[in-house]
This record gives C-alpha cells, sequence and structure tokens, in this order.
C-alpha cells in the first residue's frame, strides 16, 4: 500500500502516531550524527484542526467508508504534520524521544504515579479518546506502530525511571503484523518477559493486557492474524498466572464471532473507538483495583 496520506490511517506503522499529540522521533537524517547531550528536538504539537478531524475520523463510532480519507488527506495542516513527523520519525527507531521532556518532569515531580501504560497506537490512542482516564498518576507512554522489541529498548525510560507502583503493558498487534518485518512469537514472548523482568527488578508490579482481536490488517490484506491472536494471549494468560502478575482479557470482552474486533467497537477493524475504550477502561480499572497499595 502506498504512502500517501489517504493510506497511511489504515496501516499499522501510522495510526496512532497520527491520533497522538506531542513530540515525535529525532531530527531527521540530515542532523548532526553521534552522541551529542541533547539528541531531541523540541515537541511536534498536532494542529488542532487535523487533531479534532482525526477524532472524528476514528473516535467517534461509525463505519470508515473512503470520503472519509479523502477529507483527511485535503487537510493540508494534517499532510504537513505526517510529513514532519515521519522525517523526524526516520532517526529514532525505539521512539525514545517522544516522551524525553515528560519524563523529565516527572521525575523531577514529588509523587510518583500509580501506573503506566505503556503500549502501541492501541494505548497511544486511549489518551485521546478518553483523556479523563489519565492524569493523577496514570501516565500514558503508548507510541504508534510499535512492537514489543520497540517497547523493550525504551522500557527503561518511559517506565523504570518514572518508578511507578504499576505498569500495564499491552503489546503485540504490530508484532502478528510484522510491522519491523519477520519476527516468531518466540521473540515476542521473550521482549514480554524481559520487560516485566525488569519492572519486577525494581519493584514495579504488572499488569499484562491481551492482544485485541482482529480478524484482519488493512496494512497486511493477506494475513489472518485470528488464530496467532488467540494462541498468543494464551501464552500471556498462563504466564501472567503463573508469575502472579495481574492479566486484561480485552479480547474476551470485544471480539465478535469470527475473532474480530466488533464493528461497533472499531470503525476499521484495529483500532477501537470511544465506545471500545470505555469497555478497555472498564477492565483496567476492576484490574487496577485488584493490586494491593503500594
Amino acid at each position: 500500500m502506498p504512502d500517501t496520506p489517504n493510506h497511511s490511517l489504515l496501516r499499522g506503522t501510522c495510526l496512532a502516531a497520527l491520533l497522538g499529540l506531542g513530540s515525535f522521533g529525532v531530527h531527521g537524517m540530515d542532523a548532526a550524527q553521534g552522541m551529542v547531550d541533547e539528541p531531541c528536538p523540541p515537541p511536534l504539537v498536532m494542529p488542532p484542526e487535523a487533531a479534532t478531524l482525526l477524532s472524528e475520523l476514528f473516535l467517534d463510532p461509525h463505519p470508515l467508508k473512503p470520503a472519509d480519507l479523502a477529507r483527511l488527506g485535503q487537510n493540508e495542516q494534517f499532510a504537513a504534520y505526517e510529513k514532519e513527523a515521519r522525517r523526524r520519525g526516520s532517526g529514532d527507531w525505539a521512539g525514545l524521544c517522544r516522551f524525553r521532556r515528560s519524563n523529565v518532569a516527572v521525575m523531577a515531580s514529588a509523587t510518583r504515579p500509580r501506573v503506566v501504560f505503556m503500549g502501541d497506537s492501541i494505548t497511544e490512542n486511549w489518551g485521546l479518546a478518553d483523556s479523563g482516564f489519565f492524569g493523577a498518576g496514570v501516565i500514558n507512554r503508548g507510541i504508534s506502530a510499535q512492537t514489543s522489541a520497540q517497547m523493550l529498548l525504551r522500557f527503561r525510560a518511559d517506565v523504570v525511571a518514572l518508578r511507578p507502583a504499576i505498569v500495564h503493558i499491552l503489546a503485540g498487534t504490530n508484532d502478528v503484523a510484522g510491522n519491523n518485518g519477520p519476527t516468531s512469537p518466540q521473540e515476542f514472548r521473550d521482549n514480554i518477559e524481559s520487560m516485566v523482568e525488569l519492572a519486577q527488578a525494581h519493584g514495579i508490579r504488572v499488569i499484562l493486557g491481551s492482544i485485541l482481536p482482529a480478524a484482519e490488517f488493512s496494512w497486511r490484506p493477506a494475513m489472518r492474524p485470528g488464530p496467532r491472536i488467540r494462541a498468543l494471549n494464551e501464552w500471556l494468560r498462563v504466564y501472567a498466572a503463573s508469575h502472579g502478575l495481574g492479566y486484561v482479557d480485552y479480547h474476551a470482552a470485544m471480539a465478535g464471532p469470527a475473532g474480530e474486533l466488533r464493528a461497533d467497537l472499531a470503525n476499521e477493524g484495529v483500532h477501537p473507538n470511544r465506545n471500545g475504550y470505555l469497555i478497555m477502561r472498564r477492565l483496567a480499572e476492576a484490574a487496577l483495583a485488584a493490586q494491593p497499595p503500594r
């Protein structure tokens, strides 16, 4: 699928970066090379008009239509923002710059956060769909398109350094899709185990979220991810139970009869809309309430 503004919204590599607000990556390939004291540019802020349009298209519940994508492709603010976000992101594979400044502010605070939500676009978009859920000790550290390998690389900066009581890890959709090239179930399991071990070594309790249901990926039209997702979720469930971790079964609550993400919960079959995030919030809050106080 070509990388045009119209098509990019349906690619797992782009969607949440477009919906999220904040900084993306480092200076492009023309930036100074090598080790520098400050590798990150000032935050890149999405224009309000573009953010409003993206929210209407992907979070307000309705079936996504070609006319919706046409509206987005014709938005000059969005096109300019996406171009700059891609340029910056080309030099920061793991997204280490994305939350650099906000992490400094959290670490300078006298109060530790209760929970950090670590994830990909599904976590990132959650902040836009339900901003009231985040804040007051609940921090969102989701980055569009990321695989578990990228999350592992930034886990120390975006989770451990913030010293939360709990981390909620939601990963796997982009691993299954092969967003960074072919991978294996064992590599996914290794990355999850490494994040868990890092958290536990620093006294951070862990809640694992199941991979959300999906019958297909628009950016991988030949792929049928349902069986792989179910198998990885079974491993996550067993691993969590055997290691004393929390586990949230979003899949069971949101799947349709064919293993798809129910149409009333997502506009394009992969990323939840506001209805989907209402269910996720209820399940996440129950899992957090079950954790002992710090």
